[in-house]
């Protein structure tokens, strides 16, 4: 079986592997369509056990771009760039410097940002070698910065379309666990609890949990328990493949909507969850608050249309859900199939940002 057969339903357009043996660099970056804009998606830096293990991952995520970009109406395709972290010491900003020399060799095909293990401060060190690069301090009026506020915002305003699809009712006395309080597991935490949800959370980093659980007065489950504690919703905001034939038998939640990508980690899985009567609510469709974000701040759009995208995330998912009724499908099959027709409708053209 390949890689593509493992990691994604479709073969991308390009896999470049990226190697720097005297800054450590070790990676891949995936294009996986550039039929609608650049390659667009954030750069992850991880422990991988191997560059097999990292090029899957980054074949699945550069996937999951492509759908997300498309499905939030962006003018951008969709990629990923996946960095292996160094097992000895290294010069951090020197890595990402020469990430983004790679980057830059692409020559606007492809457009990165921070995703999970990056900051802004990589994200300057990789702006020192290209322009292709989103993610930077914020300016005055423009968007910028740290995306996973805008991402927390989409989901919570997608949950509240799910609630109120699935249970009838808001957010307010529903329980709600979350698992991975990261940046945007942390903010979506707080908007559930302005909006009276009860919290049940999960991070292996223990001062992490004991903060949220004091700010907010959330119960704190052990990181492998929270798959099956009991809740109305589960939020996976951490890695990916949570939900798979061993953990979905143990879901006690009526409704599952995070910020995870990935989510699932097979698309039978999707199915598995169909026929239990749990509503999954799309991971690119919910979470793409991060990357509309990144997309005003390559473009050059303003604050106002980045808010007024991603309160547009509970209406997408609505559009999602209603057509899985009509075609009597699984939503995460439903957001593929539309996904899909929106890139296949584009005709491939040139872009002038990637001059």
């Amino acid at each position: 079986m390949s890689d593509f057969d493992q990691a994604a339903a479709v073969p991308p357009e390009a896999v470049h592997m990226l190697s720097d043996p005297d800054s450590g660099l070790e990676g891949v970056i995936v294009l996986h369509s550039t039929r609608l804009g650049p390659a667009a998606g954030g750069c992850r830096f991880w422990t991988y056990p191997g560059p097999q293990e990292m090029r899957r991952d980054a074949l699945r995520l550069a996937e999951g771009m492509a759908y997300k970009n498309a499905m939030a109406d962006l003018p951008l395709g969709g990629g990923k760039a996946v960095i292996r972290a160094p097992e000895g010491g290294f010069d951090r900003a020197r890595l990402f410097a020469a990430f983004g020399r790679a980057v830059d060799r692409l020559r606007g095909t492809y457009v990165t940002a921070e995703d999970a293990g990056t900051g802004v401060t990589d994200m300057q060190a990789v702006s020192g070698a290209t322009r292709h690069v989103a993610g930077l301090a914020a300016s005055e009026g423009r968007p910028g910065g740290d995306p996973s506020p805008w991402t927390a915002l989409g989901v919570f305003l997608a949950m509240q379309e799910a609630a109120r699809r699935k249970l009838g009712t808001g957010l307010d006395g529903l329980t709600v666990a979350v698992q991975g309080l990261g940046h945007v597991g942390s903010a979506l935490c707080a908007l559930l609890h302005e909006a009276g949800a009860r919290l049940i959370v999960s991070e292996p980093r223990s001062d992490v949990a004991a903060h949220v659980a004091c700010r907010y007065g959330a119960m704190i489950s052990h990181p492998q328990m929270i798959v099956e504690a009991k809740c109305d919703v589960f939020a996976p905001c951490a890695l990916g493949a949570v939900l798979n034939a061993r953990s979905i038998p143990k879901l006690r939640a009526a409704i599952v909507c995070g910020a995870a990508n990935n989510v699932l980690a097979s698309e039978e899985d999707g199915d598995r969850l169909a026929e239990r009567g749990v509503l999954y609510a799309p991971d690119y469709v919910v979470n793409a608050g991060g990357i509309i974000n990144v997309c005003a701040e390559y473009l050059g759009w303003s604050q106002e249309e980045v808010e007024t995208r991603v309160r547009s995330t509970g209406d997408r998912l609505a559009a999602v859900l209603d057509h899985a009724e009509r075609s009597a499908t699984a939503p995460h099959r439903a957001a593929d199939a539309l996904a899909r027709r929106r890139i296949a409708a584009v005709h491939p053209r040139a872009h002038s940002r990637a001059a």
